[in-house]
């Protein structure tokens, strides 16, 4: 094979042999800057945890929360984790009911942070609670206090989409590792050959194991596919169904969808491209799979413009003073830098992306990427802080910011997520051997088409 030139370019695929060799690399066990690495994510999230307690024994008093602002920092920390993790059911489920390519070499990173993203996204509603000892009362289930759940209530709402989307990510992503994870079995020793000895559920590779592997992953890809549409559209009717100027909408749903998968795709790439070479993927996880993900997007950056200029016009057309006023004071308000801010990291970064070099060069890439992730947590910031800001008693008008309780919780955040997707990285494998193999023959005149754009660069 030709030796790999600068961000893991090769003109030529790796062999059977090598695939297996760098991917069995990838979760070989870390050296000191990992350990670092992790420790130093377990440290933020610790710092999270901390406050969490301390606002749970003082109250929300320490928090910037209060009237007209009772949803803010949280749920907006809530509706962003729960986006990051749409991209990995359309890259793992959607796009292998389309048998795309380009997926093979990213969609199991993908199917990672989702879980990880729902499962962080989950402990939002318990923060946002308050008394977190009673959140039980959330859950339907027959029991002799007759506590009966309000269905109209969001929180419930959010019960069902966070349980049924973990459920199925989790269910889709070890299925998927099955046949990975007893190659792994057969070289590893101590402790990591009994944990995959238990994972791989006693897979030997026959015929009829595969068979019932390809029919049972078909349908779980069949049926995680609606997720995409139905859980983040399920959150967006959290403000929807509401009467609050700003939020009373009907192009929320497709209007958070298209922003999930925009800025999930965004961490992907925020993920994979200092991944690839520090765990040497740059073979396994090429330019070209970077490419291809950058062009989704640039696709989805598209469609937020539109539905951000849709969602301004119908505001317009209708003529509603309060809702006129509410997006005035969004625009031009107090905190009105905050929307541009949006505007600028959704709207005109990501247009960078028509340009092949920057597709192709991944340092232009990751930036890009980190502008996105910050736009589109200001996006559900502006949302859901500036409609309670200006709601339809002008009297009420109060802005929110947040106190340093609610900043290092989010925080904390980002390390819990941190923390378990390098610890899983680490000890089962990040990369799909089984399917790298399989679509290895396409990769060399794919790596090709984007070469010369990054021998430009």
């Amino acid at each position: 094979m030709a030796a790999a030139v600068e961000s893991g370019i090769t003109t030529e695929s790796p062999t059977l042999i090598e695939v297996d060799r760098q991917a069995q690399f990838a979760f070989s066990p870390g050296g000191v800057k990992y350990w670092l690495w992790v420790l130093f994510c377990a440290g933020l999230t610790a710092l999270g945890g901390a406050y969490w307690l301390h606002q749970i024994y003082y109250t929300f008093n320490i928090t910037g929360y209060g009237q007209p602002t009772m949803w803010a920092v949280y749920i907006t920390n809530f509706v962003f984790w729960v986006g990051i993790a749409h991209s990995g059911t359309l890259i793992s489920a959607i796009l292998y009911l389309f048998r795309v390519r380009w997926r093979t070499g990213i969609f199991r990173l993908a199917e990672t942070m989702t879980v990880f993203a729902v499962a962080t996204a989950g402990l939002f509603p318990l923060i946002h609670l308050g008394r977190v000892w009673n959140f039980y009362w959330l859950v339907p289930y027959p029991n002799e206090r007759s506590l009966q759940p309000d269905f109209r209530s969001p929180l419930v709402w959010d019960l069902f989409a966070i349980s049924t989307y973990l459920t199925i990510s989790v269910m889709f992503l070890f299925t998927g590792m099955i046949p990975d994870i007893a190659n792994a079995r057969e070289k590893a020793t101590g402790f990591r050959r009994i944990l995959y000895s238990i994972l791989s559920f006693g897979w030997q590779g026959t015929d009829r194991q595969w068979r019932n592997f390809s029919m049972v992953y078909l349908l779980l890809a069949a049926f995680a596919t609606p997720l995409v549409l139905s859980v983040h559209s399920v959150v967006s009717w959290d403000f929807a169904m509401t009467q609050l100027p700003g939020w009373h909408s009907t192009i929320f749903a497709p209007y958070f969808v298209a922003g999930a998968i925009f800025s999930g795709c965004a961490l992907v790439l925020t993920l994979a491209i200092p991944m690839r070479r520090l765990m040497k993927l740059e073979n396994l996880i090429t330019i070209w799979h970077l490419d291809c993900l950058s062009k989704i997007v640039l696709l989805t950056s598209v469609v937020m413009t539109y539905s951000y200029a849709t969602e301004s016009f119908m505001v317009w057309y209708t003529g509603d003073p309060i809702e006129l006023a509410t997006f005035h004071e969004r625009y031009f308000g107090p905190q009105g830098y905050w929307f541009w801010l949006m505007i600028f990291c959704n709207c005109v970064v990501p247009l960078l992306l028509f340009i092949p070099t920057v597709r192709t060069t991944t340092i232009w890439l990751f930036i890009v990427s980190i502008f996105v992730n910050i736009g589109m947590w200001l996006e559900r910031f502006v949302i859901i802080s500036g409609s309670l800001s200006t709601n339809q008693d002008p009297s009420q008008w109060k802005f929110y910011m947040p106190f340093a309780t609610e900043i290092a919780i989010t925080i904390g955040s980002f390390g819990w997520f941190l923390m378990n997707f390098s610890l899983f990285a680490k000890f089962l494998p990040i990369v799909s051997t089984t399917e790298l193999k399989d679509g290895i023959k396409y990769l060399r005149q794919a790596v090709r088409e984007v070469y010369p754009y990054r021998r430009a660069a």
